[in-house]
């Protein structure tokens, strides 16, 4: 059993700085990619951002230049920073991790956390 679980959201003011946190814990023997979508009030789930095992990544046009993914590939958590936050960075932001291959079965799956809450005031 895989869980992934996210931190780090609330609320901020616009131009204002947050970073996200995710950590995926079981019985993991690797993680192909990790990364962030959001979904917005009223709209679709959206990519942000991902960072492959080699730590290669991308971003969305959105957020390029404002936001920064990393990971620790020991801890198998992932980071979102957020800076120059705007109104419509508001969302749930969920992260994932995508490829892992659990201990014992040999399979490759795809897990998603329950989102945290990120409100950007204007």
């Amino acid at each position: 059993q895989v869980e992934v679980v996210e931190s780090g959201g609330g609320l901020v003011q616009a131009g204002g700085s947050l970073r996200l946190s995710c950590t995926a814990s079981g019985s993991i023997v690797s993680i192909s990619n990790m990364g962030w979508h959001r979904q917005a009030p009223g709209k679709q789930r959206e990519f942000v951002a991902v960072i492959s095992s080699s730590g290669s990544t991308n971003y969305a046009d959105s957020v390029k230049g404002r936001f920064t993914i990393s990971r620790d590939y020991v801890k198998n958590t992932v980071y979102l920073q957020m800076n120059s936050l705007k109104a419509d960075d508001t969302a749930v932001y969920y992260c994932y991790a995508g490829g892992v291959v659990v201990l014992a079965s040999g399979r490759s799956s795809n897990y998603w956390g329950q989102g945290t809450q990120v409100t950007v005031s204007s």
